[in-house]
């Protein structure tokens, strides 16, 4: 009987942790890593199967801390785009979650209609989700290939209790979101997240985000979050994020660190003392980013925020008086809400996200080009496109600084994330474009910022990618190679790994990640998905406690 399943030989070992790589052999029996050693250390009549990794790097798999794979892993167990790129582990949830289902819950309509879309098997199961676990439990017990985890969406909390309505909770409605919270939490999420420029979150009061904060520190958890503002309101937002962690003592996490639009870039370096000395004073604030210039949210993103107020947003576009209070809104911005259109004008924004006929001519053009071609303003155009699609239509803004990516990725504190779904482009071509994050955030950095820009070192990327995530998440089995941590583990070339998704031609797979284990389980042979799905569930510290 062979003392180990697999003997990967021959590279250079990257452990995760940003220690300097060494040369070794690194040994996996069932689903955890048995054994670190010196090359030619173990026997090979002791292993099963010998993989030669020579001039290739292993290190552990990468763990996406801002995963939008909540649909595509429902439609496809394989997260394709992502297990190319190394990533092993996924974690979901940024503002909205598909459960728990119930009170006056309305934001997860917009997953579940995707859901309908895509797959339509989830018809009758979608709404017995009542518990936060059941979905990622329904993914597992499916069959998922990379492992699953995630925060409570913070909107789905708040339209839990009071719907898409504006104002403050009463009461009764925060007592709604505190039970909410607590369950979430003993079901195994690692913290609340809230994307606050987004409706129903955007609605959310300081006050409240602290007082659901608090359930959350009482499991240990993390405060993840988009903040209020990226742009104009930048300091004001990590100011709030700040003195929410500071009153409801627990951790602060905030989402894809940017500076957005061109009159806001100056602000990054600043920003980033902010957090240094917030840090320094004894404060645990940590940030993620992707690797792109260009942002990708909704095109609803052009208007103010109440005007989806009700759950009426598309009525409200429909009504003239309504309509024309929108539009004056998003073409004067108050200054109160994030005017994505003003930060880096029509000709910055790129619908890419439609799904009618009539309105394929205009995918992959600017706002300001299609408004001519309809012989129109860009908000009337970007309304009345919002009407025909009756969806939020995927968008890019580019509206980022390249210095300032580089800049990012050098501080200490900042992990990555793709922002985005696992992806196939045999079934997500046909569907239209797509940000290319989806297929190349990780490789991105490594080809490009690592070995190209030499803008950090290959150990310390692959710690932003592994071991910072799993430590802040608390996941100490994962995220490093480490003997008795789960077998997650990537064989990578770092000669020719590196993305090939652009803006233009999104859906292309990276390359230069070779093999993939997840759980001691093979995921990825030669650059090719073998189907396995060993997933697991990752969870909070909270799981199985009373609070």
């Amino acid at each position: 009987m062979s003392n180990y399943d697999v003997l990967i030989s021959g590279a250079q070992v990257i452990d995760g942790t940003g220690n300097p790589w060494f040369y070794g052999d690194v040994a996996i029996k069932g689903d955890r890593i048995a054994a670190i050693t010196r090359p030619g250390a173990i026997a090979r009549e002791q292993v099963a199967a010998v993989v030669d990794a020579t001039d290739m790097v292993v290190c552990p798999g990468f763990i996406d801390i801002l995963s939008h794979s909540i649909v595509p892993l429902m439609v496809d167990a394989r997260s394709l785009s992502k297990i190319t790129q190394g990533v092993t582990t996924e974690i979901m949830g940024e503002d909205a979650t598909p459960a728990p289902y119930g009170g006056r819950e309305q934001q997860a309509s917009f997953i579940r209609s995707v859901m309908l879309q895509l797959s339509p098997e989830w018809k009758e199961e979608i709404p017995t989700w009542t518990h936060f676990r059941d979905w990622l439990e329904a993914m597992v017990e499916r069959g998922v290939s990379p492992n699953v985890g995630a925060f409570m969406g913070g909107g789905t909390v708040r339209s839990y209790a009071m719907g898409m309505d504006l104002g403050a909770a009463d009461a009764d409605q925060l007592a709604t979101m505190r039970r909410v919270m607590a369950k979430a939490m003993e079901e195994g999420a690692f913290g609340v997240s809230y994307a606050l420029i987004y409706p129903p979150s955007a609605y959310v009061s300081t006050a409240e985000l602290i007082e659901v904060c608090k359930v959350v520190a009482k499991y240990n958890g993390i405060y993840i979050t988009h903040v209020r503002s990226e742009a104009d309101g930048l300091e004001a937002g990590y100011a709030e994020a700040l003195e929410i962690g500071r009153e409801a003592d627990l951790p602060v996490h905030t989402y894809h660190l940017k500076a957005a639009g061109q009159r806001n870039w100056h602000k990054m370096a600043p920003l980033i003392a902010t957090i240094n000395q917030a840090r320094a004073a004894g404060q645990d604030i940590t940030c993620d980013m992707y690797p792109y210039v260009g942002a990708g949210t909704g095109l609803t993103s052009v208007l103010p925020p109440w005007s989806a107020a009700g759950g009426k947003l598309y009525e409200n576009l429909r009504e003239p008086e309504m309509r024309a209070k929108i539009r004056a809104e998003a073409l004067k911005p108050s200054g109160d809400w994030e005017a994505m259109a003003d930060l880096c004008g029509p000709e910055g924004v790129m619908p890419v996200g439609f799904t009618k006929a009539e309105n394929q001519p205009y995918v992959g053009k600017r706002l300001a080009e299609i408004a001519e071609m309809r012989g129109q303003e860009w908000i009337d155009a970007a309304m009345d496109l919002l009407i025909s699609e009756g969806q939020r239509i995927s968008t890019i803004y580019f509206m980022m600084d390249e210095e300032n990516i580089k800049l990012q990725l050098q501080q200490p504190w900042v992990m990555v994330g793709t922002d985005a779904g696992g992806l196939d482009p045999a079934w997500a071509a046909p569907l239209g474009p797509y940000h290319p994050r989806a297929y190349g955030s990780y490789a991105r950095i490594l080809g490009k910022y690592v070995r190209e820009e030499h803008v950090l070192p290959l150990e310390d990327a692959i710690r932003k990618m592994s071991w910072a995530v799993a430590s802040r998440l608390g996941l100490h089995e994962r995220g490093r190679l480490h003997v008795g941590c789960y077998a997650d583990v990537v064989i990578l070339d770092p000669a020719t790994v590196g993305d090939r998704a652009t803006f233009e031609q999104p859906h292309q797979l990276s390359v230069g990640v070779r093999d993939v284990w997840v759980n001691g389980t093979q995921v990825l042979a030669n650059g090719s998905h073998t189907g396995a799905t060993p997933g697991r569930i990752v969870e909070g510290p909270g799981r199985n406690t009373t609070g």
